[in-house]
């Protein structure tokens, strides 16, 4: 059978096995299982064994964990320290370790990571800038540090010194004219094509899973799921170095979603240092939850929007003490990176800005209509985005990734080049945008036309008319609006490592600061009108352009990534103020409706969706009335119920049932006459019991009785010896009827984290629901239903029945449409008589 296909498995992610006794000996010590034991029970897997199986308690690759025996198992291992403790002063020792041993955890996530944050911000800036030129005093120096000690700079060219050469002089001799133009163009697109090249050759050849924004996998990972490899060593080294390598290319992504991943690998690898967190997946995830805070923190400089960012975007399980620990991990990482002061500003951030004048109640319109293009360009993106990557896959082209990756980095030098704010690093350009213009500003966005008039030089100065370079870098913004936005959706999703959140800035920043300009020349050419008379008067300084950049910003990345509180706490962090706590708040929560008005998910959701990871979103809404009868396994057509009996069936009939059979798990009964439930007994857990029996017990043949009974019922004296195995049935598996709603089937699935449940009809099972039944199912009725109110008379059926009137099948459309009434009873009464003479 299939296992993809198997109606009701646990779901593995494609990763359930069919493994027969014979094979299960090659897989070694690496073929590892689900402890499907007594979740309450501290007794030795198999009775007559004096030793723990090897292999029990973990989990194979692609599976879910079971979350409520991973805490029993957690609740049972404290309650032995605790026990124990008393006795010595080296058992003491080992109680006060396991309990700092997640402080300590965290604090070398935290330190491991505003390391790499350090080491990542200095690369990246250093090979941006060797696409233009190099610094022959230092060649360890970036542009900026270069000319530091020069003394012949000027304030109007302060990038330019004679320790600083670009590839025409050092090439060709010239520094300015067509010829040098051409070879900075070219050297341009080489290093770009180069650094694009070598990225995505070491994530293809050593760690595929490099590549991305990491993010979508980690909530994935956080939900319960196992990626093998995902969060390990040669991924962390990999995507050090490819994001490095990819920022430095001038492709249209940034480093801020992948530094969450690089902190997440930290805090997984340094969790094997720990038996506490080593040995259990649930709280191995609580580390990871403070990883993903510290990471934020080191991407932005932003301590508590990485907690807040933690809280309400990746994690799945949030206790009180991981909300302390991931706010200590994003302390450390903010203090690390903070000493390393990678940008040289004594900042965490390269566009740290601080605005000196207030905001002014009538500048609340042009921060919502940022908004309503933060959601337009979010809904647009999302949209985008996935079909550009569903064709990827579905396509001949998503077979070379290489290629894929030179081509866009291709288009995206030659067309970056020109325009000098698609050839900045997109930090720098995002810091450009929200700069405010003073005294000392030489960009020509600060080209205003100055009042001759003006006897000193003030911070405040006053609105002004624009200048020439005003309108020409306002149309150079439009020109890169457009490109990046047209860029950004085909490289999101490439194969080296990419961040969504610094594009999604940069495309809002632009927007603002140009909404920001307009308001700006809209107030000194008519300040007379009632809207403008209070506040801007002549001479005054009311209007500022940085600040609707930096409102913008926050707009466009929460219509991508539908983030609110997270996101506003960030984007105050960033600019040091809580004056604008109100505009972000309003501009971020109308992205966000305007976002859902055309689709709820994020781009995180939407990507996890496509990829088809077995997630649960807990923001999601299960507003359709199907009841648990209605997505159970096996249907009326399919073959009967896998059930092991408590005390008939010998190793023989055991063996082969798996052999037959692809199930995960298999409901034991007391017997096929009563079919009352007894408990759940995992397929690996019998695969290995048997074998270990056969192995470590004499008399274990094909013929021994198998006993899930507390006590072996009497058999000949002739018999060969039972094998008892009560001790790994889980005695108190979770089953609901088969008229509980999938409402509540679902929240159970999302708050308990179940892996499979048993649904049962007065004590008898029926079937089982796994949490790939229950995606498939919210995948159908996403599709095909639209969920409709249902009236009075609208009883307890739900969808048609499985079978005509006339005994045949009929299809199963997955469609809630009602009936009439006299229609509708004939097949209830069907649907009765079918009930009543199911046998399983």
């Amino acid at each position: 059978m299939d296992v993809s296909s198997d109606p009701y498995l646990p779901y593995d992610g494609g990763g359930g096995d069919g493994i027969p006794l014979r094979e299960l000996h090659k897989r070694g010590t690496h073929y590892t299982m689900t402890n499907g034991g007594n979740i309450n029970s501290s007794t030795h897997l198999l009775d007559l064994l004096d030793e723990p199986i090897p292999g029990v308690g973990t989990y194979d690759d692609f599976h879910t964990i079971d979350w409520v025996r991973e805490k029993c198992k957690d609740r049972e291992r404290h309650r032995r320290i605790n026990s124990k403790k008393k006795e010595s002063a080296w058992e003491m020792t080992k109680s006060l370790y396991d309990a700092w041993s997640g402080w300590l955890v965290v604090t070398l996530t935290g330190l491991a990571s505003g390391a790499l944050a350090g080491l990542i911000d200095i690369a990246a800036d250093w090979m941006t800038d060797l696409k233009e030129g190099i610094c022959l005093s230092a060649l360890w120096f970036n542009h900026e540090q270069c000319c530091w000690g020069s003394n012949e700079t000027t304030f109007e060219e302060r990038d330019k010194c004679p320790q600083w050469k670009t590839w025409a002089e050092l090439i060709i001799g010239q520094a300015e004219g067509p010829g040098s133009y051409i070879m900075n163009y070219i050297m341009y697109i080489f290093w770009a094509l180069s650094f694009a090249f070598l990225a995505v050759s070491l994530v293809k050849v050593f760690a595929p899973y490099a590549c991305g924004s990491g993010i979508p996998e980690i909530k994935t990972i956080l939900s319960g799921f196992i990626i093998r490899g995902y969060l390990g060593k040669w991924t962390l080294m990999i995507k050090t170095i490819t994001l490095v390598l990819a920022v430095a290319s001038g492709l249209s992504l940034g480093k801020e979603g992948p530094l969450v991943h690089v902190a997440c690998c930290c805090g997984n690898i340094f969790s094997y240092l720990f038996p506490k967190y080593s040995t259990n997946e649930a709280k191995k995830r609580e580390v990871l939850s403070a990883a993903s805070a510290a990471g934020v923190s080191v991407a932005f400089g932003a301590p508590i929007g990485g907690v807040l960012f933690s809280l309400e975007e990746v994690s799945y399980y949030f206790p009180l003490k991981t909300l302390w620990r991931s706010f200590f991990a994003a302390l450390v990482a903010a203090f690390v990176l903070r000493s390393i002061n990678p940008f040289g500003n004594s900042r965490l951030v390269l566009f740290y800005v601080e605005y000196h004048t207030p905001w002014y109640l009538f500048e609340l319109l042009p921060f919502i209509l940022l908004g309503v293009f933060g959601g337009l360009w979010g809904a647009f993106f999302i949209r985008a985005n996935i079909a550009w990557c569903r064709r990827r896959k579905s396509t001949k082209f998503g077979k070379y990734p290489v290629l894929e990756v030179i081509i866009v980095a291709a288009i995206t030098a030659v067309i970056a080049f020109p325009n000098p704010y698609t050839r900045l690093n997109t930090s720098e350009l995002i810091k450009e945008l929200f700069t405010d213009c003073g005294p000392l500003e030489s960009s020509s966005l600060c080209d205003y036309r100055n009042d001759m008039n003006a006897s000193k030089i003030v911070d405040d100065i006053p609105d002004r008319p624009a200048g020439t370079g005003v309108y020409s870098a306002i149309w150079q913004l439009c020109l890169a609006l457009i490109f990046k936005i047209i860029m950004t959706v085909f490289t999101f999703g490439i194969k080296v490592p990419s961040g969504l959140f610094i594009p999604s800035m940069a495309i809002g920043a632009i927007a603002g600061r140009i909404v920001g300009i307009a308001v700006e020349q809209l107030a000194y050419y008519h300040h007379d009108w009632f809207i403008f008379k209070e506040w801007c008067e002549v001479g005054a300084d009311c209007i500022t352009p940085g600040l609707y950049a930096m409102v913008g910003a926050a707009a466009c990345l929460g219509g991508v990534t539908r983030m609110t509180v997270s996101l506003v706490v960030i984007v105050f962090e960033l600019t040091g103020g809580l004056e604008y706590i109100v505009p972000l708040m309003a501009a971020v929560m109308t992205s966000k409706w305007v976002g859902d008005a055309f689709g709820r998910e994020g781009i995180y959701e939407a990507h996890i969706r496509l990829n088809g990871y077995p997630f649960l979103d807990a923001k999601e809404e299960f507003t359709h009335t199907t009841l648990a009868a209605d997505v159970m396994r096996p249907r009326r057509s399919d073959p009967p119920l896998a059930v092991l009996t408590q005390d008939n069936m010998t190793v023989e009939d055991i063996e082969n049932l798996i052999n037959e059979t692809s199930y995960n798990g298999f409901p034991v009964i007391m017997s096929k006459e009563s079919q009352r439930l007894v408990g759940f007994a995992l397929r690996r857990d019998l695969t290995i019991a048997i074998e270990s029996a056969r192995k470590k017990q004499e008399g274990i043949v094909g013929s021994s009785r198998v006993c899930f009974a507390q006590h072996t019922p009497s058999l000949p004296a002739e018999s060969p010896r039972p094998l008892k195995l009560r001790s790994i049935l889980d005695m108190s598996p979770f089953t609901v009827t088969d008229h509980t709603p999938m409402e509540i089937v679902v929240d159970i699935f999302r708050k308990l984290g179940l892996r499979q449940c048993l649904v049962t009809h007065n004590g008898i099972v029926l079937g089982i629901i796994t949490k790939k039944n229950i995606l498939e199912h919210l995948e159908q009725l996403k599709q095909h239903v639209e969920p409709l109110a249902p009236p009075w008379h609208y009883n307890k059926k739900r969808y048609p029945p499985s079978y005509g009137p006339d005994g045949k099948p009929r299809p199963r459309l997955h469609n809630v449409q009602l009936k009439p009434i006299a229609e509708e009873r004939e097949e209830t009464e069907e649907e009765v008589h079918l009930l009543n003479s199911t046998t399983l």
